[in-house]
């Protein structure tokens, strides 16, 4: 038998499994959206070479429903023993604020395992409207008071808060359209039905080359090299304001630490191997992490804190 250099560096990853996660049988990452949207594409990325690397069954299933809590919840009522984990987004931070009975505790039954990345929210005006900076869109609702309607993927995502506070900041309210995802707020959006669109920097850049949307202002600390002449909320006047889509993997309280360990370290392996770090960073504009336990806990809670306010302050309710 030959025992090849991908074999060897596997090995580590694949023993320290032992014995916790080598008596379990499957590994199931359960993604609380639809199919077909970032997070289910980055389980089914880890998913298909969790297999190779660890030698052992690995399935996505979808678990969608309540702003995510559902699948959060399965996992959290699931086995800690490395069979079941959670592969989320953002709004897994908006949980506890969002609903009125979540039916799962994000921050006591679930722990963080990796942070992968994150990219900035974008908002985008349709290129039938005239707005080329956020300026514009608070002078026009300034002009003329609900004569602005913004799209989001849905009441409560990081989109529809971060819209809420630059409104607030700005003195103006941007009227909101909630979608059922980012397929049908985009098409309304293109079809001249709704003048904005607030979205992660992948949603709004795939959508560039069609000369059918115009980016006027990014969220995150520093310009994407994708959109170089886009502002950032910072440089148009919003101290200190950003907003990051994120993407990250949670196991059941409980799960052993060498265990969340080990899942971890494959994991990192898979995403920074240079074809899909590039892949990450072209397709989603993400700026790769790969931070598990303390620094993961910490980036989490300060989302729930941070988030949980905007949503109190302003009484929002899915």
């Amino acid at each position: 038998m030959t025992i090849t250099r991908r074999a060897l560096l596997a090995a580590p990853a694949i023993l320290a499994l032992t014995p916790a996660m080598a008596q379990a049988g499957k590994i199931t990452l359960v993604v609380p959206f639809p199919p077909g949207g970032s997070t289910d594409a980055m389980a089914r990325l880890l998913q298909t070479n969790l297999q190779t690397k660890l030698g052992r069954i690995v399935v996505v299933e979808n678990k969608s429903g309540a702003a995510g809590a559902l699948g959060a919840a399965q996992v959290a009522k699931s086995p800690a023993d490395g069979s079941t984990f959670l592969v989320t987004f953002d709004s897994h931070a908006v949980i506890p604020s969002i609903l009125d009975k979540p039916p799962v505790d994000v921050e006591r039954e679930l722990m963080p395992v990796l942070l992968i990345g994150t990219a900035p929210y974008v908002i985008a005006a349709g290129a039938g409207r005239p707005y080329k900076s956020f300026a514009d869109v608070v002078a026009a609702c300034k002009a003329t008071p609900g004569a602005v309607k913004y799209a989001s993927v849905g009441i409560g995502t990081l989109g529809h808060l971060a819209m809420t506070v630059l409104g607030s900041k700005a003195g103006v309210e941007i009227m909101h359209v909630p979608y059922r995802g980012g397929g049908p707020a985009m098409n309304d959006v293109l079809g001249g039905h709704v003048d904005l669109i607030a979205g992660s920097a992948a949603l709004v850049a795939a959508q560039l080359g069609t000369n059918m949307l115009r980016p006027i202002l990014q969220l995150g600390r520093e310009r994407l090299p994708a959109l170089p002449d886009t502002q950032t909320a910072i440089e148009a006047g919003f101290p200190d304001f950003e907003t990051l889509a994120w993407w990250g993997v949670f196991a059941p309280t409980g799960t052993p630490p060498d265990v969340v360990a080990a899942f971890a370290a494959a994991s990192k392996e898979i995403l920074s191997e240079p074809a899909t770090a590039a892949q990450l960073k072209e397709t989603q504009h993400m700026t790769l992490l790969l931070q598990d336990g303390a620094a993961f806990k910490t980036f989490f809670d300060k989302q729930v804190a941070t988030w949980g306010k905007v949503v109190k302050d302003n009484n929002i309710k899915a």
